[in-house]
């Protein structure tokens, strides 16, 4: 193979890890760095560099074993509810404020909206937040489901709606509407089965 391709491959590879170091979701960041260890691994092998390939040969089982751990790992979730002010919740929204905004543009927290109010916990660590409202035709709306960066992996989605399935059907709640004023926000909401109904706004039925 041609020098020049060769030295690509070797640039590629480098870049790719350097990418996965930028990730703030542990899941993103095992992912992209398995596929820059790959790549690097043969990279050296091609070139003959057998250390280069056995230490990113190595970084690629490392990255294997813990996929494989977080998708096999059985997670205990749960969750705390918190009154509208709460002052973990209000330290919680300071903190996470300038994220919160890339899904939900132009957020203002309001206590009286928030007649449901929890924290998602996954082993007993905060792992996100629900925030909702019952509107006039008995729907839930929610007003933020956030997950923190560590946790984006969509599991925090479904352990809420199948808990809202669970204990708001039962109070007369059909639909969970959802605002999606944010490309990633839509994103997320069509993976876990939500329709759009207007510009903006997204619908599920429990």
């Amino acid at each position: 193979m041609d020098a020049q391709y060769l030295h690509w491959i070797g640039y590629v590879g480098s870049g790719i890890i350097a990418l996965s170091m930028t990730m703030n979701s542990i899941l993103k960041f095992r992912w992209i760095n398995l596929v820059g260890a790959t790549i690097f691994s043969l990279y050296g092998f091609l070139i003959d560099a057998y250390p280069v390939m056995i230490l990113n040969g190595f970084i690629l089982s490392v990255d294997i074993f813990y996929l494989i751990r977080i998708y096999t790992k059985k997670q205990l979730f749960d969750t705390l509810e918190v009154k509208s002010d709460n002052k973990y919740l209000l330290k919680f929204l300071d903190f996470y404020h300038d994220d919160i905004q890339k899904f939900y543009p132009g957020f203002e927290y309001k206590p009286e909206m928030n007649s449901i109010s929890f924290f998602i916990l996954r082993n007993t660590l905060v792992a996100g937040l629900f925030l909702a409202h019952i509107d006039q035709k008995n729907n839930l709306c929610v007003g933020v489901d956030y997950a923190t960066p560590e946790y984006r992996d969509y599991k925090n989605g479904r352990f809420v709606l199948n808990r809202l399935n669970h204990e708001f059907k039962d109070k007369g709640y059909r639909k969970v509407i959802a605002e999606s004023n944010s490309k990633e926000q839509r994103k997320y909401l069509k993976k876990l089965g939500f329709q759009e109904i207007s510009e903006g706004h997204m619908m599920r039925e429990l």
